[in-house]
């Protein structure tokens, strides 16, 4: 099959880039307050979606509609221009809108889609304290009431909760079923009485994570997505699009304007005259991270291409997901192994930026998120091996 010809819209996004990308937001966004963030993050997805660049990957309907092909040229220009990301609305375009799309109501989708674009934040309430890794192991309870539910528990690491509308929510709904059986999946209106959200401060001095405390929440039964009890398997979407379809974007970042900062670091001169690009193991080093990256861009592209037909495979999401976060580690670890003594004075790096700022020891530090969220990597190795490859299941 012949490529389509996509110079005439790589030309026309690019020109786009130019001519919106704001020149100074990285240092804009560097040490901003919470308003400061949240005003840029809401003009900034705005901006896109005007352009139709926002959600490529929803249906035409709702504000999409690009090939495959046109999502990779969209996302290769906005890293070779170093736009920014879309940090809040993150959840919102990929976790929330696949789940709606592929298990919600004519109503919940017709709520809620229009609102993401128009600007409405996600956050997703799964991981607990005693139910990371192990979600199915979850405590937050839902107690049937009239025409809702009660929900009392506790959440942790949602990410950007103290900004968010909804949350995506898995709650315990029948406490005698097996564990997986017993769990039901809600939306639910963080304004909603009975909802206290703190902020973590990380090692790095970002808030990125939160916790959630839920003290007996009312959640209307129309804010039910699937049927009870039948949570797990709609979760199952959204941790698909958290694995997978999401690392399409990420891995042009990575590949793109990442790996080309992590060259450049090794191109600049240390403090004796020496470029460290002239060590051949350092030169060595970066061919190898290249070839990681061209394979994991073949991933990423091959993976949303069968989404597309229906064609992927039960472990062929837990496959980009380890591998572009455990890349992930490995370039920012050697960036911060060739930035020396000076990336440690580094301490703060811009808030709408991505996984890879050329901050290099916070980049490292913050990479280590990403092989815990969506399941660690020890969960996608099991995942790997037992759905994958057909191997016996691992032993309770």
């Amino acid at each position: 099959m012949t490529a389509p010809d996509l110079t005439e819209f790589r030309t026309e996004v690019r020109n786009w880039c130019r001519t919106h990308i704001p020149a100074d937001w990285r240092s804009a966004q560097t040490g901003a307050t919470d308003a400061e963030f949240l005003r840029f993050q809401q003009d900034w997805f705005q901006r896109l979606r005007a352009a139709g660049y926002a959600v490529p990957h929803w249906p035409r309907e709702y504000g999409g509609g690009m090939s495959v092909p046109e999502q990779i040229v969209l996302y290769q220009e906005l890293a070779a221009h170093d736009a920014p990301r879309l940090v809040l609305a993150f959840v919102a375009i990929h976790h929330a809108a696949a789940t709606l799309l592929s298990a919600g109501t004519a109503e919940q989708r017709l709520r809620h889609l229009p609102a993401i674009l128009n600007g409405e934040i996600w956050v997703q309430g799964f991981s607990e304290p005693e139910a990371g890794s192990d979600l199915a192991a979850l405590r937050t309870t839902a107690r049937r009431d009239g025409d809702g539910y009660l929900v009392t528990g506790q959440k942790v690491w949602a990410s950007g909760a103290q900004y968010a509308d909804w949350c995506l929510l898995l709650a315990r709904t029948d406490p005698e079923a097996p564990k997986r059986q017993g769990i039901s999946f809600f939306l639910m209106d963080m304004r909603s009485p009975g909802v206290d959200v703190r902020p973590i401060r990380q090692a790095t001095g970002e808030s990125h994570f939160c916790e959630i405390f839920l003290d007996n929440v009312r959640i209307p039964a129309d804010q039910l997505i699937g049927a009870e009890n039948a949570g797990w398997r709609v979760a199952q979407h959204t941790l698909g699009a958290e694995r997978g379809l999401t690392m399409l974007e990420l891995a042009e970042r990575l590949g793109n304007a990442g790996f080309r900062w992590l060259v450049e670091a090794c191109a600049h001169p240390d403090p004796q005259g020496l470029r460290p690009i002239d060590d051949p193991v350092v030169a060595d080093r970066l061919a190898a991270l290249e070839i990681e990256i061209t394979g994991l861009r073949g991933l990423c592209r091959d993976l949303v291409e069968r989404h597309e037909t229906g064609a992927v495979g039960p472990a062929d999401a837990s496959i980009v997901k380890l591998y572009y976060s455990e890349l992930l580690q490995r370039i920012t670890d050697f960036g911060a192994e060739i930035g020396g003594m000076a990336a440690h004075t580094v301490l703060r790096k811009p808030m709408s930026g991505g996984w890879e700022s050329g901050a290099w020891v916070l980049d490292f530090v913050g990479s280590w998120e990403w092989t815990i969220p969506g399941g660690a990597s020890e969960i996608q190795r099991t995942i790997i091996g037992e759905r994958g490859l057909g191997l016996p299941r691992e032993p309770a």
